[in-house]
């Protein structure tokens, strides 16, 4: 059984949002966020010693993986480099939003000898934003007020629209608009809160990866759909840079993949700047770096077109058993930048935040300080 990469609690406003006590506080209004990971962190002890407050910035949520079947890594040629000079890449530093549930925790529990792991391996890093509520009327301020944070700053958002009909084939995280009439309605006011400045989009996890449960024609129309969100999206702002579901590497294979992708209008650059994989998995950096140069082959489109891969969680990649439920032994994977210094490879981000549990340590989306410990001191 394939399991929903991504698991989210949605009330009210959609769960998960990564902040920093420094950047000050966002509006009511604002989506919580999800965050970056630390590097290379040295190994801490697993049961720790109280330790005093430390300054905090906030982290955020996200959701499982699935099956797993491995890719094998594909070569990267003198000319595909050549070509890959051309790319544009988004600049400048990810932005952290000033809210989240592990910022939340850190200022309620300043005598919890985890407190100043987890703040500065987890709360300190940007995190992605995720909007998985369907509340039309108050989408656009939310989004708004999640960018203009970004432009105040001179930093990056990273936004994720999670909203589509019958998402995670109704599993942990179902729900969404109740029928894609009202999700192109939907994507619509969230397009209308870009604004003009840097935005990175990973629109809906799971969309496309994950639609073996859906008929052929009803694939169809949601492929329509994800086309159409792209492209309301790049119009809404043309500095916005939109990625689609690639799945990841233990899932489909590159050209299945792929040939779903172009269905979704992954390939075209009125709607795509590429695809993301590994969205609250596991799998390697490497491998999902391997992974998604086939995809983007198999794919075709212009070679403007790249990645971003989910880091938070894979610092020791995937359990060989292909446990996908906040699985023991896993660690933070590489922190969040925008200079991967692979080709293709447009950022690794942290979109699940780390902590924020996939219903077995705790409640699906909630965050869970004994397993967001677990994760920064492995």
């Amino acid at each position: 059984m394939v399991v929903a990469a991504s698991v989210v609690v949605v009330a009210g406003v959609v769960a998960g949002a990564l902040a920093a006590v420094d950047d000050g506080r966002a509006s009511d209004e604002a989506a919580r966020a999800e965050v970056s990971a630390s590097p290379r962190l040295a190994p801490l002890p697993a049961v720790p010693s109280a330790s005093a407050p430390t300054a905090v910035k906030s982290a955020a949520p996200s959701p499982p993986p699935k099956r797993s079947t491995s890719p094998a890594p594909s070569p990267t040629t003198a000319a595909r480099d050549e070509r890959d000079e051309e790319r544009t890449a988004v600049t400048g530093r990810l932005y952290r939003h000033p809210d989240s549930q592990v910022l939340d925790w850190v200022r309620a529990n300043s005598g919890d000898p985890r407190r100043a792991v987890i703040a500065s391996r987890i709360a300190e890093q940007p995190a992605a934003v995720w909007f998985a509520d369907y509340a039309p009327d108050t989408v656009t301020a939310r989004v708004a007020a999640v960018t203009s944070g970004g432009a105040a700053q001179g930093r990056v958002p990273v936004l994720v629209p999670y909203a589509i009909p019958g998402r995670d084939c109704g599993g942990h995280s179902q729900g969404g608009a109740p029928d894609l009439d009202a999700y192109d309605a939907w994507i619509d006011r969230f397009a209308a809160g870009l604004g003009t400045g840097e935005v990175i989009v990973v629109l809906e996890p799971d969309s496309v990866a994950q639609t073996e449960c859906l008929s052929a024609g009803r694939r169809a129309d949601r492929f329509a759909s994800l086309a159409r969100a792209g492209r309301v999206l790049k119009a809404a702002n043309p500095r916005a840079r939109v990625y689609y579901d690639a799945g990841h590497s233990g899932w489909n294979a590159p050209g299945k993949q792929a040939a779903w992708l172009r269905q979704a209008g992954a390939a075209s650059p009125e709607s795509s700047d590429g695809i993301f994989s590994n969205v609250s998995n596991f799998h390697t950096t490497a491998a999902e770096v391997a992974y998604d140069r086939r995809v983007l082959d198999a794919l075709g489109g212009p070679a403007s077109l790249g990645a971003v891969i989910d880091t938070s969680r894979n610092g020791n990649g995937a359990p060989a058993d292909g446990e996908w439920c906040d699985p023991a032994g896993r660690k933070l994977g590489r922190a969040p930048t925008l200079s991967t210094g692979e080709a293709r490879v447009d950022a690794y981000l942290w979109v699940k935040l780390p902590g924020e549990s996939d219903g077995c340590k705790g409640r699906p989306g909630t965050f869970t300080a004994s397993y967001a410990y677990d994760l920064a001191s492995s």
